[in-house]
């Protein structure tokens, strides 16, 4: 026995449990539908890329995070850490297969070794959905657009989609004579939320080498109270008007069509600390849980493909943390409770009933009702502590006589309402209409 090994897990890894696990299983179906209903088809990449694909063109913090080593053979490999970059392999290795615009979703984990806190692990779960081959204001809404249907399909609708463009700041930031600097910018503004304006205008100080100049900067990020005198107040620090702020108003005028732009608040100082970003940019929030940090988040990244290819292909697209967004709804409690994908137990009175208890079960699949047979005829409180278990709403129960007069007993576990001498036609509308 002193041979035993400690079963244990890596820190910021998880086991799920069927509950957790079947959770996580129903909203990605939920997702999967929306992506579909936009058109959208799945795509699958490896887990492990040569280092040199997923790291030639990232910050040194995201090069901090990747679980990288040499293969057996020697080669210097990483796994990945979002979905985008493999995709921009994807697409440029794929580009002769492929058909334009190209939209495709990915759900699939990634991992990265950055410290564990709630709502952050070092391996979890993205939903991604990007459109590739278009540089159009409707690829860009259509996205906006994907994000609050997406989560309006998994019960999440009190939220804030905040957006804002990287070109305009990028202009802003060359009118000041930062251009050179604007990464080392880009990646304070984009720590603003966690550090406060106090902390973020001393960095600023420091990157500028001005403390006006960081006035300017943290002025541009704050903003006005409304999309359209936002968008004037970034238009005049940024020297004026151009295809960037054209974009941002063809954007809000689709979303003023639609009706839905109370949804969206564009907010200068989200940035998106990831470099490759272009255009428009966006993070979303719960808003009774804004601390969780974005929980959907993406942009326009119309030259990451060409790290790996001389054709130009413009891409956007979104991401949503689905891990992030469980701890979220499980903190407010908004996560209901489900055992298994079960409707109905067949409880097991009498073991030489098995096969007729089979055949029951073979209806009511025939019928959309998913359902199981009890294996063995074990004293009835431990058949219903199985189902109670598993959050079953249903319980089938058939003594011989009843098998031989084909009918049964239907009873609804949770309210414990009984349906007595009823056939199974009759039982597969009871459940369904429950």
């Amino acid at each position: 026995m002193e041979n035993l090994i400690q079963p244990k897990i890596l820190k910021g890894f998880r086991d799920f449990l069927p509950d957790a696990e079947i959770q996580r299983s129903l909203l990605t179906e939920k997702l999967t539908n929306v992506f579909r209903s936009f058109g959208f088809v799945p795509i699958d990449t490896p887990v492990l890329e040569y280092t040199e694909i997923l790291l030639r063109k990232s910050d040194g913090e995201t090069e901090k995070q990747v679980f990288r080593f040499e293969d057996n053979g020697g080669r210097d490999v990483a796994m990945r850490f979002d979905l985008t970059v493999p995709f921009a392999r994807f697409v440029a290795e794929h580009k002769d297969e492929l058909y334009f615009p190209f939209k495709r979703y990915h759900i699939a984990k990634v991992w990265r070794g950055e410290k564990p806190q709630a709502g952050r692990y070092r391996e979890f779960v993205q939903c991604d959905f990007d459109s590739v081959g278009s540089d159009s204001a409707a690829s860009d809404f259509e996205i906006l657009l994907m994000m609050k249907t997406a989560l309006a399909a998994i019960g999440v609708t009190d939220v804030t989609i905040k957006i804002s463009h990287r070109g305009i700041f990028n202009r802003f930031l060359a009118k000041l004579g930062l251009k050179e600097k604007s990464e080392d910018i880009l990646r304070t503004v984009d720590k603003l939320a966690k550090i406060g304006e106090e902390e973020t205008a001393r960095l600023l100080t420091e990157i500028a080498g001005d403390s006006a100049k960081a006035g300017d900067i943290l002025k541009y990020i704050k903003g006005s109270d409304s999309f359209e005198s936002t968008l004037a107040l970034m238009e005049e620090m940024a020297g004026g008007e151009a295809d960037d702020t054209k974009r941002m108003r063809e954007i809000y005028a689709f979303m003023c069509e639609e009706g839905i732009q109370d949804s969206y608040k564009l907010d200068p100082s989200i940035t998106r600390g990831l470099d490759y970003y272009t255009g428009v940019v966006y993070e979303t929030f719960l808003n009774e849980l804004p601390g969780i940090g974005s929980v959907c988040s993406g942009g326009r990244y119309d030259n990451l493909a060409g790290l790996y290819m001389k054709d130009r292909v413009p891409g956007v697209g979104s991401s949503i943390g689905l891990d992030r967004l469980i701890a979220g709804l499980e903190q407010l409690g908004k996560l209901d409770a489900k055992g298994s994908f079960i409707d109905a137990e067949i409880f097991c009175l009498d073991q030489s009933l098995t096969g007729h208890y089979m055949g029951i079960a073979k209806q009511l699949r025939q019928n959309g009702i998913s359902c199981e047979v009890f294996p063995d005829a074990k004293k009835m409180g431990q058949q219903y502590t199985f189902a109670e278990k598993k959050n079953i709403k249903f319980g089938i129960l058939v003594k011989p006589e009843d098998a031989k007069a084909g009918v049964l007993t239907l009873k609804n576990l949770k309210n414990r309402e009984t349906f007595e001498n009823i056939t199974v036609a009759e039982a597969v509308e009871k459940i369904k209409n429950a």
